[in-house]
């Protein structure tokens, strides 16, 4: 183990970290990214320093727990290579359902804004996968209540994500079905917060309850009951 302690996150430290290995980021300021490490942070363990990032498409959030955050390695995984190059991060591909990687390789996962993207037929394995090779996961995710809310999320996402030939194909969870999928994993979500992703205008077009944060802990190992969104 090093020792790698965290650094403040603030938008200027992100972009820092976004901007050279994405231009986009010279322009448009990383708000969004900023505050969904700062929510992270406030929930993550400081015993979580082999981390797992499912999903990681560019690699670009993963990168950034990695510099911003007191963990020793951050590997990085997607369905494709769409990885940036530069970073200081180890990046794979997998199936998408079967993690590559022996039990208890890691001390944590994590899944930012990924799983509305995975089949609702495979997100049970997915999620179970992680509990194989991780144990607890951090789940940064949408929480949908009608078919408004979707429109909404459907329209971040494809803003958000066709710059980098990201997914934009998505079945976004209402609070039943994350209770469930978290049941069905032999998870409890021992916390829930959301945060201020966006303001002005844009806020008014997604609210900021759309987006929360989740630590999934196994049940075995989990100290507080779920507060459920």
């Amino acid at each position: 183990m090093t020792d790698r302690p965290a650094s403040d996150i603030t938008v200027e430290a992100v972009r820092a970290i976004l901007a050279p290995r994405a231009p986009l980021y010279k322009i448009r300021t990383p708000n969004y990214q900023t505050v969904l490490l700062q929510q992270l942070r406030t929930i993550w363990d400081a015993a979580h320093r082999r981390v797992l990032d499912v999903g990681g498409g560019t690699g670009l959030l993963a990168e950034s727990i990695y510099q911003l955050f007191p963990v020793d390695s951050v590997t990085s995984v997607d369905i494709e290579n769409r990885f940036l190059p530069n970073l200081n991060v180890t990046t794979a591909v997998f199936d998408g359902q079967t993690l590559p990687f022996p039990d208890n390789s890691f001390d944590c996962a994590v899944l930012n804004n990924v799983l509305h993207h995975v089949p609702r037929q495979h997100r049970v394995k997915l999620v179970s996968e992680c509990k194989r090779v991780a144990g607890p996961v951090y789940v940064k995710d949408h929480l949908s209540t009608g078919a408004i809310d979707r429109i909404a999320l459907h329209f971040f996402d494809v803003i958000g994500n066709v710059p980098f030939s990201g997914m934009v194909k998505a079945e976004y969870l209402d609070s039943a079905e994350w209770r469930e999928l978290a049941t069905l994993t032999g998870y409890e979500m021992s916390t829930f917060r959301s945060g201020k992703y966006r303001g002005g205008i844009e806020a008014l077009l997604g609210p900021n309850r759309l987006d929360f944060i989740s630590r999934f802990e196994p049940i075995s190992d989990a100290e507080h009951r779920p507060n459920a969104p």
